[in-house]
This record gives C-alpha cells, structure tokens and sequence, in this order.
C-alpha cells in the first residue's frame, strides 16, 4: 500500500546564510521518511515533505541538532487583530544593537586611531608610559560591543563544534582572534612597562586589534539592519493582502443584523454590504447592486459592476450601493486566502538556480576557514610579523561571509511574485518563475481564453420587407422559448436594443434545425441553412453566408413560407487584447499556437484577425495534452494558456501552464501560473516579469560570486607584494555588509 506523503511548514530561527540553509536542510534529510525539504533564508521558513511514522517533534528535533530552532506554522501565536511581525521584531532588535555598538565605537575609533589623524589624547593616555591605560580602555570600550553581539559568537561557535560552519563562525574566529590578540597585546604591554622595555610597549600600543574585531562586528550589524529593512519590503505586497482582509462583518441571521468576527461566519450566512465596507468572504449577490472595487486580488483599477446572481469576493471593496449575498466560501477557501497561501508557497519554494548557490555555500565556509588559515601561516612563513598574518586571516574570514550568495535568489523570488500578485498574476512556485524565461513557444486554447467564451451577434442582413431590427425583433421572440447558446445570443442582442417583443403561438422545435412560431397570424422560421432550405431557395443569399463562413462565423435564416428574409451572423468574439498579446508575444521572439476544437475554417478565420504562427483544428479536449507532448518531444519549452476547466490536461502536461480566468479551484490545481484577470495580456507580462526575475537572480549570483572572487584573494594578500593592496577587517566587514544590501536592493528593482 502506497503511503500517504504529508507537508508541514515550519518557522526556523537563528539562520543567518546560505551556509545555515544548507546544514538545516542535510540534517532534516537523514530523517527517515523525508522526502523533500526546502528552507527559504529570506522568510526564515521550511516546508517538509515526508510519510511514515515521522512526526513534527522530530523533524524540529533534527532542526535543533543542527544548531538552530524551529516551531510548527500552526503554533505561531497571532493577536485577534493582527499578525505578529517578525520581521519587525527583528529589525528593531537590530536597530537597538546597532546604537549601542556605534555608542561604544565612535570613543573607540577615537581613541584607537584619532592620533594618526593628528587628534589630541588626554595627557594620562598619551605616550608609552601610558601605554597600559591606553590598551585598557579601549579594552573596556570594545567588550560591551562584544556583548551586544553576542549572538555572533553562540551561533557561530555552536555551528563551528558541530562541524557545520556558517557566516557567523567566520565572524566569530574573525573578531574572537582580534580580541584574543588584543588581550595578548595587553599583557605585553604590562610586561614591557615593568621590565621598562618601552620599545616593546610602544611597538604592541600600535598592535591592537580591539578597534578591528568590535568595528567588523558593528558594522556586519549594521549591515543586518538595512539588509532586515529591505527584506520587509519584499513581502509588502503579501502584508498587503493580509492587512486587506476585514475583521468583523454584519451577518443577517433570523432577520436581524448583527456584527461578528469574520472567523465565526459560516457557509450560506447572508451577509450585509454598504458603501465603503470590505467583502469579508465569497459569495454570490441575492439582493441589490453595486459597482465592486477588486483591486485588492486582480490589480483592476476599475470597480466592476456587480448585481443579483453574480459573484463577489473576499477583500475587495463595495464602492457605492447596498447589496446582501448568500457566503459560499468561508476561511481557508476564500480567494483571498488561497491567493495568500499561493503567495507563501511560491515565496518558500526554490529554482533549480537557488539549489545551486545552497549546494556551493555547504562547502563554501570551510573551504574560506582553510583559506584564511592558510594565508596566516604563509605571511609567518615568509617572515612577516604574527600581526600582519592575523590580520589576513581576519580580513579574509570577514569578506567572504556568504550572505549575498544566500539571499541572491530569495529577495528576487519574493519581490517578483508579490509584484505579480499586485496586478492578479500569482506564480505557485519559483520553479514557475524561472521556467517562463525558457519558453519557446506560446499555445492558446480558443474559446474562453482568445475569445470571450460566449457567443454575440456580430452581423444582421435583412431583406424583402423587413429592416433589419424587426428581423431581430422577430428572432429573439421566437428564440426566447428556446434554450439554444445562439437562442441566448440573439435574446441578449435584443435586450440590449431595449427591443419590446412579439407574443408567439404555435411554437414548435424542430432538433438540431430550428424553430417555427406564428407572430400576428404569420408563420416565422429561424434556423440553420437545412432548415429553411428544404422548403426554399437560399440561393441568393449564398455570397453573404459565403462571407460569414469565411469569417468563422455561424449564420441563423430567418424566413416566412416563400422567402428568406433575413440572415444573422452568431460568433464567440475574440477578446479586445487578443490580438495585441499575439503581438508583443512574437516581438519577443515566442512562437504562438492556437489549439482549438473549432473546425479548420474557423481556426483560419481567427489565424488572420489575430496573426497566430500556427493553427491546430478539430483537436479533441481529451487530445490536446498529445499535442503539447508532441511539441515537447521536438525539443521546445511550451507554455500553455486555458480558462483552467476543460484544459486541465494540457495545463498541467506543459513545462508551464497559464490559467486564464478568475482563479477556480480547478485552475489552481492544474496551472502554474493563475491570472485573476480574464486577460491573456496578462501571459505577456507573466512571461516579461519572469524574464526579468531571472536575469535579477543571475545578476545577483553573478556579484555575489565576483565579490568572492575578487574579495578573497585581496584579502589574502595576493596583491600585496607586487602592488602593495592589502585589505584591512574593517574594510572586509563593510564590504560584506555592502555586498548584501547590494543584492537585496537589485531585487527590489523589480517592483518598478
């Protein structure tokens, strides 16, 4: 029997780097039973895959043995009125370190390096004899430094013990051996002062490293302060829809209105709305009208018109009249809180490029410890003194933290699917996001998705004695009684004219013809081209069907008993940007497929009018996912793009699968990429946003590698002996610091 695979999501606290990344995600796999785990850096969140007797407390257990903490999603505590920011919590406690660091650090730099400046000490500092004072204080200035980032040195140690180390291990030996030599230096000092050996006193009054350890550990706290202010604005559009959703609604329940909290509505409640109230759950309009602001989950700045039997959802916003309707989804089937879930998910999820950077950055700490290691005992080798080879060691140590590595594709993820979610596009995966910028050709179903889905009236002729609004007026009172699609089209056509119409005896159905009614003592008929001419000549109306054929359309006679008096012409009409989106489609270089069911003139019709590369017709639903597999046995990356319902197979067998419409169940389930909008414009800039979330992601690599590649071999002196380049640790710690904030803010470019 095949067992059943489970997913929980948890919170992890304490990581700090890819590196951190990495380590979680190889201890929750020894866990037997796990499938899958993906760690995402940026929300500091897991999701885990697994069957079997595997249970939370162990896969948090395993968290913990890898040095950090985790707590199940579900167990996180949330106020009635708000969820509890994280991330704030943390840039707060960010901001307070970084005061009281800077508070001790600007007396210290003062003291440390304000003679070489041409600055004034007081006069019990000054000089060799002094020299104690002097190394002292500064000791005592650096250690609350020390203390306040402190969590450098638990984290980092605790990592580094367990043979898993991270970028807080580098920042830890980095300044601890700052600190230590500091302290060395100290003791020196005291020996030369009581041995009155003022050379060795003067020469370890210049060898201090207490200013180097407590500045790189300042400034990497700085650092983490603007990367943590950045980070928070990557998930703004999320906090937006979180923050969009009411906490309260009116319920009508035994005829009275009263006011409950949106977690306690139930299905088929009838809910209340006046101006200016959001729509606290999906629903469909019983009573009123209104025009509805969807902003919130479509990103269409013009309110909808809403009235009796049409559907509202959750979040948006009532912008002018009274309506009531009847709750059919509440809590976590809302849209609203789909949307959301897609949003978190595709946030934690990982591109196969992000895999990349996580597999590097497992190896990449301690191959930097060796490197640095290395480096020390080469400058000793070579005879230069014990401060000069530390200082290398710190420098490179500092300067290849691998905190960019890590947030290179996270940032980028998040920012852009928030920026697609603003105006309804909602990727499911990051995976989604990177395989849009590989797609080679573009297949459209038809109807729904190029056209509107529902049939109109495109062409009225009319001929003999008739004009052509009494051949409508004569049709739509004779088809009100049938439930024919074209029936619909040609009733709503008159309705639309505010057409008054005939009362009709003797009705009769003739299947798969037409129909017959008499209309002021006169026997009408409508239907199609067999009908009417089994008992008349349609010859001279040939060259207008003829023009309709052509043109993909159905044409609908209209006669009495001697002659055809009038033809019209029913089309599922194609959507106003259609042809636009074939357009820009091709200017970028995609190849663009209509797959449709229509017979082969039809599809051509459309081919002209709209420009496809290509057209495939008479293709059955149940065979157009063969057709996708087709092409992709030629080698191509296709997308495909359907309403989400009938095109579920094809959806889901395409490298990436556009569902056009207004986010079903279905589309969630079957598509990639759901577009809340009924807009294949939307495929156009879903592509665009991924193309350029990719080439963020690699431009981001791409520094972050080139940082590293750069950084580490000036550190380590490389350059020194033929150019004189040498890197000191405060230099390396903002050059990290930099580095992240470098990659943190190239993502946020997206949201332009």
């Amino acid at each position: 029997m095949k067992k059943t695979i489970k997913t929980e999501k948890f919170d992890v606290t304490g990581m700090t780097c890819s590196s951190c990344v990495a380590h979680v995600e190889k201890s929750v796999r020894k866990v037997p039973g796990v499938q899958d785990v993906n760690v995402n850096l940026l929300t500091n969140s897991m999701s885990v895959d697994f069957e079997g007797d595997v249970t939370s407390d162990t896969i948090i257990h395993s968290v913990q043995n890898a040095g950090y903490e985790a707590f199940l999603k579900s167990d996180t505590v949330k106020s009635d009125t708000a969820k509890v920011d994280y991330a704030l919590h943390e840039q707060e406690s960010l901001k307070k370190r970084v005061i009281g660091s800077f508070v001790f650090l600007i007396p210290l730099l003062y003291l440390a390096m304000g003679p070489m400046i041409g600055l004034a000490l007081p006069k019990f500092l000054s000089g060799a004899e002094n020299g104690l004072y002097f190394a002292s204080l500064q000791f005592i200035l650096a250690l609350p430094i020390y203390i306040l980032n402190r969590k450098f040195f638990t984290n980092g140690f605790r990592s580094l013990f367990r043979l898993s180390p991270t970028m807080d291990s580098l920042v830890a030996i980095g300044s601890s051996a700052a600190l230590v030599y500091g302290i060395f230096a100290i003791f020196k000092i005291y020996v030369g002062i009581y041995s009155r050996e003022m050379s060795v006193v003067h020469q370890y009054m210049h060898d201090l490293f207490f200013e180097s350890g407590a500045t790189i550990l300042a400034l990497i706290t700085l650092g983490k302060y603007f990367e943590a202010r950045s980070k928070r604005q990557t998930s703004d559009a999320l906090s937006k829809l979180i923050d969009s959703a009411p906490q309260t609604m009116t319920v009508i329940r035994e005829n009275k209105e009263m006011e409950i909290p949106v977690d306690d509505v139930v299905l088929n409640d009838l809910i209340s709305i006046r101006p200016g109230q959001k729509i606290p759950v999906d629903g469909v309009i019983q009573e009123g009208f209104s025009a509805v602001d969807q902003s919130a989950l479509t990103g269409e700045s013009v309110p909808v018109l809403k009235q009796v039997g049409d559907t509202v959802l959750s979040a948006s916003i009532n912008k002018t009249g009274f309506f009531t309707f009847r709750a059919t989804k509440v809590g976590k089937d809302t849209t609203l809180a789909q949307i959301i879930q897609l949003l978190e998910e595709a946030s934690a999820s990982k591109a196969s490029i992000s895999r990349m950077a996580d597999q590097i950055s497992r190896f990449f700490v301690p191959i930097v410890i060796a490197i640095a290691i290395v480096a020390a005992v080469v400058w000793l080798l070579l005879g230069y003194p014990i401060e000069f080879a530390l200082t290398i060691g710190i420098s490179v140590l500092i300067i290849s933290c691998p905190c960019a590595l890590g947030l290179a594709t996270p940032v980028a993820v998040m920012v852009a699917t928030g920026k697609g979610a603003e105006n309804g596009i909602l990727f499911k995966s990051a995976e989604a996001l990177e395989t849009g910028d590989k797609i080679d050709v573009v297949v459209f179903d038809k109807t729904g998705t190029i056209t509107e889905g529902n049939l109109k009236v495109t062409d009225i002729d009319a001929f003999h004695y008739l004009d052509e609004t009494e051949i409508l007026k004569i049709s739509a009172s004779l088809e009100k009684y049938s439930e024919h699609p074209i029936s619909k089209a040609i009733i709503e056509e008159a309705e639309e004219k505010n057409l008054e119409l005939y009362p009709v005896s003797e009705f009769e159905t003739v299947p798969g013809k037409g129909i017959t009614g008499k209309i002021k003592d006169e026997v009408y008929r409508v239907g199609n081209k067999v009908f009417i001419s089994e008992i008349i000549d349609i010859e001279p109306v040939e060259d207008f069907l003829y023009q309709l054929s052509q043109q993909g359309k159905t044409a609908l006679f209209i006669s009495d008993d001697e002659n055809v008096l009038g033809v019209i012409g029913v089309a599922d009409v194609l959507k106003p940007t259609s042809r636009k989106a074939i357009e820009i489609l091709k200017e970028m270089g995609l190849k663009t497929v209509m797959l449709t069911g229509d017979n082969e003139r039809t599809a051509l019709a459309i081919q002209e009018e709209i420009g496809f590369d290509e057209v495939i017709a008479d293709v059955l639903p149940q065979d157009k996912d063969q057709v996708i597999q087709n092409m992709k046995n030629q080698g191509l990356k296709v997308a495909m793009v359907g309403d989400g319902i009938n095109d579920a197979p094809a959806l889901a067998r395409a490298d990436i699968g556009f569902a056009v419409g207004s986010g079903t169940d279905i589309a969630i389930e079957s598509a990639d990429v759901v577009l809340m909008k009924n807009d294949i414009l939307d495929v156009v800039y879903g592509i665009k946003l991924s193309r350029k979330t990719i080439l963020n992601i690699k431009q981001n690599l791409f520094w972050a590698f080139f940082y590293n590649v750069i950084g580490i071999p000036l550190a380590a002196g490389v350059f020194y002996s033929m150019l004189g380049w040498k890197l000191s640790p405060m230099f390396a710690a903002l050059a990290m610091s930099l580095s992240s904030i470098t990659v943190v803010m190239n993502a946020l470019r997206l949201r332009k």
